[in-house]
């Protein structure tokens, strides 16, 4: 199984602060799963309005660092290393579902497989834990391009 730390991360995906929501992998095998963590803290900037007076992360954060999971997989998966005209678009989200909210203080637990993946399009189940409490869950396509 392979681990990724923060550094690591960086070297992989193109987000950074405010963006990056992957802080570390914990386990991934190629061509099937990653199991990655986002640790939630009070000084996420999206708090400051969603909601001033109850922070919960947006759902559509939580399906972000579902998709940068999954773009970390691709890049294990298919033994690559992405380089500046490389990108990993979202290119669907399929029965999008959230169960329980994420607030600050929380660790999701990204759990996400490859269902297929195919011709540089890649379509993925995702799982996002609190703790072994279902917050989100979704399938997820996405699509890997070369950019000039």
């Amino acid at each position: 199984m392979t681990t990724l730390d923060i550094h690591q991360i960086l070297k992989l995906l193109p987000h950074r602060y405010p963006f990056l929501l992957v802080d570390r992998v914990l386990s991934m095998e190629k061509g099937k799963r990653i199991t990655a963590l986002k640790n939630v803290t009070m000084n996420e900037p999206f708090f400051n309005g969603h909601f001033p007076h109850r922070p919960v992360m947006p759902g559509v954060l939580m399906l972000e660092a579902m998709a940068q999971a999954a773009a970390l997989l691709s890049f294990h998966s298919l033994d690559m290393v992405p380089d500046d005209n490389t990108v990993y678009y979202f290119a669907a989200i399929d029965g999008a579902r959230f169960k329980r909210p994420v607030e600050p203080g929380d660790q999701l637990t990204l759990e996400v497989t490859i269902d297929r993946m195919k011709a540089g399009i890649s379509k993925f189940t995702g799982r996002a834990l609190v703790g072994t409490e279902l917050a989100c869950e979704a399938t997820l396509m996405c699509a890997m391009r070369q950019i000039n």
